[in-house]
């Protein structure tokens, strides 16, 4: 019997923390509170006091709950419901969990095949079938899972999509996912539809139980991959993202009428101004600054955001509304926007165009010398923008270099702009929010939608001025609602859970940096550490780990503070135009403040706007998804004609089977499969993030420098296959000096694998842009 602890005084005594853990960790069955009880012997109060420590472990990350009862944190439950999508080299059938919020790339469950004669009165599953499937770990692997189908819940569920290659009999289907390559789909004649060689289509699979490859009918031709959008179009169909608006959406924006001056306040002679990406085409925030005239606040400012009053256009329960609500948020791409409202709402009648009347909620904020904020007050206005400026044009002018457009708003506009938002740095730092440097890439293309080449835009003070500004108006509303004790949608960032901090602490202590056992967990934590290699060979290492040990930012009813920004409360207020929460914030705002009849039903409950923050959550996980594989799929792509060239890159993903590499020139992760690493024996450390060899000791580590060859491009799954030239390093910690031959199975023959991106869904690093900013 596990050990048992002596609780408060009357209290019966209750198994330890550690005990019930490990009793969840060894359990192959459903386990739940009852089944704990009934391990332990617990009965009648045992189980008030068993109930508390279920519900401590579980707000602490440890463990997760689902319909299958209590997991491991990062663990599939013991039950799980899956697509059955392909099989392995051996036969074996391959599954997927359908819902999976762990960090990086979803499980492979494999399902052995049945030994012994077949039971009669239960279904075999096949390939495209949706089954209930008992899952264990397999030993050493958090990647992979054994499985015994329990239940098919649905036969051909699973619709695969992929690029249709017609033949003399029929054709065949190249799926577009990087774990579905290498395993085609044929179509029999007359089964093709109106698909034609080289069409992108969706596939509904049929039932197939024996060796060979699986069979499947066109279920719809979704275009032409020769077309321009063709890869974006891919993400579109793969994720299942609203793309096109319906006729009454479409009919009820282009009835919509501008709104007037009626119930705002007129503030079209303040001189507002807009500062956003060179490209964009909707513009839904402007901000000024000025000097706080009050006597009581020397050397303080007046801060005034406003921001597109999209509620003014898109009603509660109307058909824009819904479709809102479906897309969750626009989704960019570098060859298109996928919008969340139609054109003539997001860039036209909320769009705030340099000289044109628009409709605005805005808030106005003072804070002190030292950017302290002292109050803020919400206003429904009326606005006239005095003009469009980019984020370089902006700075250029502030660094002496002031253009026709920016010459006459430098005193006036621009420079109480940076003179404020040094008052804000001073508070930022003062505030210590999390500080990842891991700046992003920008893909440029050719206007025939080819990759021209790729960038690491510069980070200027005009970019962390606007950021500055959002936040503090995002806190604001988020204080506002508070106060009027209306329900909203927090923007909320929950603490690393203790087993990532643990798995942190290892990873850490293999480069030699301690990790503080007590004391609270605050991003200054997180600094000091990222401070302290700074200048190393280990920045990128433990600036991407320390990135991996985050929760996932998220949308929802109870407010849990934002962790990576170090504040209490935040809500996202800045973005409706593309964001949805935004628009409930709105709403809330225009309710709480008596600024219209236009605000939040009445009936909206918490409970309401929680299953919003769900839905609307799963959406950005959708977009950012799709958008990360289509930058994949184009930069696949550009390198496809320069297979045997070789490349500079960093380690960016260990896992059991090989490792990830990006390259510095274009940031392309792709794949060493294990069996070209040497003769050796390669042993997985998921604790050191590391493959090491058992009899030579040579180690491959997350972040580690290397070189490689490109040995295969496939530009519609986004994949590609390196042959790695660098020798790892010696037990001594010594990086090998000569380059090492290739070994084990050499280039042919590997599967491609998807490489985890490793950043928890919500939360990007400092070098992302404003507006799409998911923090």
């Amino acid at each position: 019997m596990a050990r048992r602890i002596d609780t408060k005084a009357g209290e019966p005594a209750l198994p330890t923390r550690e005990a019930i853990l490990a009793f969840i960790a060894e359990s192959t069955d459903k386990v739940g509170k009852r089944e704990i009880a009934q391990a332990f012997g617990l009965k009648g109060a045992d189980k008030i006091g068993l109930k508390r420590i279920l519900r401590e472990i579980e707000d602490e990350g440890l463990v997760e709950s689902g319909r299958g009862g209590l997991a491991k944190a990062g663990r599939l439950p013991p039950v799980v419901m899956a697509d059955i999508r392909s099989r392995d080299r051996h036969g074996d059938f391959l599954a997927f969990p359908v819902e999976w919020d762990g960090a990086g790339k979803a499980p492979t469950i494999v399902l052995a095949s049945p030994r012994g004669p077949k039971r009669s009165n239960r279904p075999a599953p096949g390939i495209g079938d949706r089954a209930l499937i008992r899952v264990e770990p397999e030993e050493g692997s958090a990647e992979r899972y054994t499985g015994r189908v329990v239940k098919v819940i649905g036969k051909n569920k699973a619709e695969i999509i992929g690029v249709y290659r017609a033949g003399a009999q029929g054709g065949r289907i190249v799926p577009v996912e990087k774990r579905a390559q290498g395993r085609e789909i044929l179509i029999p004649p007359g089964e093709e539809g109106e698909a034609r060689d080289g069409d992108l289509v969706s596939v509904t699979l049929e039932r197939e139980t024996r060796s060979g490859l699986p069979r499947g009918r066109v279920r719809e031709r979704l275009g032409s991959l020769g077309s321009e959008k063709a890869v974006s179009l891919i993400a579109l169909h793969l994720h299942g993202i609203p793309h096109v608006f319906s006729q009454a959406t479409l009919a009820e924006a282009d009835a919509v009428t501008p709104a007037g001056l009626k119930g705002r306040e007129d503030w079209r002679e303040r001189p507002l101004l807009t500062i956003d990406p060179p490209d964009a085409k909707d513009h839904d925030d402007a901000v000024m600054a000025e000097p706080d005239p009050d006597p009581g606040n020397p050397g303080g400012f007046v801060l005034t955001v406003a921001i597109a009053d999209v509620a003014a256009y898109v009603r509660p329960g109307s058909n824009l509304d819904r479709e809102a609500l479906e897309r969750g948020n626009s989704v960019y791409f570098p060859d298109r926007v996928v919008p969340m409202l139609p054109e003539r709402i997001s860039n036209d009648l909320c769009s705030l165009r340099e000289g044109e009347d628009r409709p605005a909620l805005a808030v106005r904020m003072t804070v002190s010398a030292d950017g302290t904020k002292r109050r803020h007050t919400f206003h429904r206005v009326m606005m006239r923008s005095r003009a469009k400026l980019s984020y370089v044009q902006a700075q250029a002018a502030i660094d002496g270099h002031a253009d026709e457009a920016t010459r006459p708003l430098l005193e006036t506009a621009l420079r109480p702009l940076w003179a404020a938002y040094a008052a804000l740095r001073t508070a930022r730092d003062r505030r210590g929010p999390l500080s990842l440097d891991l700046p992003e890439r920008k893909v440029l293309l050719t206007p025939e939608g080819s990759v021209d080449r790729v960038i690491v835009p510069d980070r200027l003070d005009a970019h962390r001025l606007i950021e500055e500004f959002m936040i503090q108006a995002n806190v604001a509303a988020a204080e506002t609602l508070e106060a009027a004790g209306q329900p909203l949608i927090y923007r909320v960032h929950d603490e690393p859970a203790l087993e990532k901090m643990r798995v942190l602490g290892e990873v850490l202590a293999s480069v030699g940096i301690k990790l503080p056992k007590e004391g609270a967990l605050r991003p200054a934590l997180f600094n000091r550490i990222l401070g302290s290699v700074a200048e190393t060979e280990h920045a990128v290492f433990i600036n991407e780990v320390v990135l991996r040990s985050q929760a996932q930012a998220v949308y929802a009813a109870e407010n849990l503070g934002h962790f990576g920004l170090n504040l209490r409360r935040y809500a996202h207020f800045t973005s409706p135009i593309r964001r949805y929460a935004d628009l409930i914030v709105h709403r809330a705002l225009v309710t709480a403040g008596r600024l219209g009849t236009d605000g939040l039903p009445p009936e909206t409950t918490g409970g309401d706007l929680a299953r919003i923050g769900e839905q609307i959550s799963a959406a950005e996980r959708r977009a950012m998804a799709a958008e990360r594989e289509t930058v994949d799929r184009l930069i696949a792509g550009h390198l496809a004609d320069r297979v045997g060239a070789t490349f500079e890159g960093q380690i960016s993903g260990v896992t059991r089977s090989g490792l990830f590499i990006k390259l510095d020139e274009t940031g392309a992760d792709g794949f060493v499969p294990i069996s070209q690493l040497g003769a050796d024996y390669f042993r997985h450390e998921e604790g050191r993030h590391a493959l090491v060899g058992e009899r030579s000791g040579e180690t491959f580590r997350l972040g580690d420098r290397v070189e490689v060859r490109l040995v295969e491009a496939a530009p519609v799954a986004g994949a590609l296959r390196f042959e790695l030239l660098s020798e790892g390093r010696t037990r001594t910690g010594a990086r090998g000096g000569a380059g090492r031959k290739p070994g084990g199975k050499g280039a042919g023959g590997a599967p491609f694998r998807a490489a985890p991106s490793g950043r928890p869904p919500g939360i990007r690093s400092t070098g992302t842009r404003h507006r799409g900013s998911r923090r």
